[in-house]
């Protein structure tokens, strides 16, 4: 079997960025990434970015913060 050194799951800040514009705006996508301290998590989303962790599961932690609706969580179709 061959193991991929990237996982499928990866997110890219770009993506990131995208998710959390498309829900929430640019201005106030901004706003909550630098404020808002995520649930479980004890930190914004941008100290988290910084440290390092795993954007997918920041994206999933801000929808369950903020009741964003199962349909909505991947985005807008393009």
């Amino acid at each position: 079997m061959v193991r991929c050194s990237v996982s499928v799951v990866d997110m890219r800040r770009t993506e990131f960025d995208r998710l959390v514009a498309g829900e929430f705006g640019d201005s106030f996508g901004s706003w909550i990434a630098g404020s808002h301290v995520l649930s479980g998590l004890g930190a914004t989303s941008a100290q988290l970015i910084e440290r390092g962790h795993d954007l997918r599961e920041l994206w999933w932690a801000l929808c369950d913060d903020f009741d964003v609706p199962e349909e909505r969580r991947l985005g807008e179709d393009e």
